[in-house]
């Protein structure tokens, strides 16, 4: 979790979680954010990785069964689940994402962070990227909302909304002046010149790049739900 904006996106919702906690792959590498230090009057926060290391209180291997895994948790059940940047290393993330949902109280949340797009990292491996539609298919059982849902490249705070541009910097001038946008409008069209008289063809060739960029949901668990 080396991305700033995992810390952010939290602290932006900060209001709608409860405890206990449980923070899966909360390893320290040296660059990862302390989202334990958003919570310092929890009562209960667990966090779980692969390996042993800073941070980790548990080491836990969320592809084992169910009761394996509440062995290792003492069985406690939670209000809110953090998994970030995570899924992507998940041989099974289908396995993953059930067995997470039955870690869940009825009615608490999964805060999630998946790559859309972003290059091959380790981990100890990297199999998947999603889309939000992905995601859902996941987690069946957790209805999200759009409306804190959002993807994010991985300068600071720069949060957009999901729709069909996701993860697109366009290179198109009619695209930026429709949306008010004068400055990156010019910039698309000079780029667009460029590249008609032999400058930065290899770029501006396609009609779009798609810079690293993350998606962010959460996902709340029905009342009703039988697990």
């Amino acid at each position: 979790m080396g991305n700033i904006n995992d810390q952010i996106f939290i602290q932006n919702h900060i209001s709608s979680f409860d405890g206990p906690y449980l923070e899966v792959g909360s390893k320290d590498y040296g660059n990862t954010q302390d989202i334990k230090l958003l919570f310092p009057k929890a009562e209960k926060y667990v966090g779980i990785d692969m390996e042993d290391g800073p941070r980790v209180d548990v080491v836990l291997d969320l592809s084992k069964s169910i009761a394996e895994i509440d062995e290792k948790l003492d069985s406690i059940r939670f209000e809110t689940i953090f998994c970030l940047s995570v899924l992507e290393h998940c041989e099974d993330p289908f396995l993953v994402a059930k067995n997470l949902t039955n870690l869940l109280k009825p009615g608490g949340q999964i805060c999630l962070s998946v790559p859309f797009a972003l290059g091959f990292h380790g981990y100890p491996s990297d199999y998947w990227r999603f889309t939000h539609e992905g995601i859902k298919k996941l987690f069946p059982k957790l209805s999200f909302d759009l409306d804190r849902s959002v993807s994010a490249t991985t300068r600071k705070n720069d949060f957009k909304c999901i729709d069909k541009e996701l993860g697109r910097i366009p290179f198109s001038s009619k695209y930026y002046f429709q949306r008010g946008y004068l400055l990156q409008g010019v910039s698309a069209k000079i780029l667009k010149i460029l590249s008609r008289i032999g400058f930065l063809r290899w770029l501006v060739d396609y009609k779009y790049v798609m810079p690293p960029t993350h998606i962010y949901m959460i996902g709340k668990l029905n009342l009703r739900e039988e697990k």
